[in-house]
């Protein structure tokens, strides 16, 4: 079989002159870049720049006014929001979102929700691929356990957990639905400096193991050069830079924005 040429069949993720305005405010203006699958691409800017906020369109969780984004050649405008773990986008959040009370292993699988099939009837009756899908749904929670170090703690309930931990049981919850895109919003969180070596090691290995392809938002800026393969650079809601991590580092406007001060 023929092998696909990645760059002459377009990019996975592809943002076009994307704008977005609350009001008066205007949280991002034109802003465009891609994303290649398999890269690790960052996606840095101080506080208020807008980079949550391009997440957020990215989830379908807000609406843009201008412009288009194309996950694997298809408009997001098609998608619902409800649809975006199916169609291959998984997502981290700044803040745990996580069912507290729920072990480790159940809060993973509930991550797997939208790769069944089976509805209230089917599981009402007990039909036979009830029992399918939910082995299936059990191994893969049980696999990801394994991937990401929480065997020792599969069966407690997350709200038990140091933050770190609990951190990577929400990206274990994230991997769950086989996403061919992963967001990561502030990963480094809360997170002291061994944490952040072990965080930098599971990304690479997400995107070399697992063939994930990974764009962060982050403002520890040693963890994001020293992972992405690309950065993005936003300011007051538009692009200042997009280049390699060394490229990004020295822009005369990422200077700037970070420190105050021209280069």
């Amino acid at each position: 079989m023929e092998r696909v040429d990645q760059a002459a069949a377009g990019p996975l993720l592809r943002v076009d002159g994307v704008c977005v305005r609350f009001g008066g405010i205007t949280a991002l203006e034109g802003v465009s870049f891609d994303v290649t699958a398999g890269q690790i691409a960052g996606l840095i800017g101080p506080n208020g720049a807008g980079k949550t906020t391009l997440f957020n369109c990215l989830s379908r969780l807000y609406e843009w006014g201008e412009g288009q984004i194309l996950f694997d050649g298809r408009s997001l405008r098609e998608v619902p929001r409800h649809r975006i773990a199916q169609l291959g986008i998984g997502r981290t959040f700044q803040n745990l979102a996580m069912f507290a009370s729920m072990s480790v292993l159940d809060n993973i699988m509930v991550g797997r929700h939208c790769r069944t099939s089976s509805g209230f009837l089917a599981n009402a009756l007990r039909m036979p691929r009830v029992a399918v899908e939910a082995e299936e749904t059990a191994e893969r929670a049980r696999r990801l356990v394994s991937f990401l170090g929480l065997a020792a703690v599969a069966h407690l309930p997350v709200a038990q957990l140091p933050f770190a931990t609990q951190k990577r049981v929400e990206l274990a919850r994230a991997l769950s639905c086989d996403p061919k895109l992963l967001l990561l919003d502030e990963p480094a969180s809360g997170l002291n400096h061994e944490e952040l070596g072990s965080l930098a090691r599971l990304i690479r290995e997400i995107r070399d193991r697992l063939g994930i392809t990974v764009l962060l938002v982050e403002h520890h800026m040693s963890l994001v050069m020293s992972v992405s393969d690309r950065v993005v650079a936003l300011n007051f809601g538009r692009k200042i830079a997009d280049g390699t991590p060394h490229e990004v580092q020295q822009h005369p406007q990422v200077i700037q924005a970070y420190l105050g001060m021209a280069a």
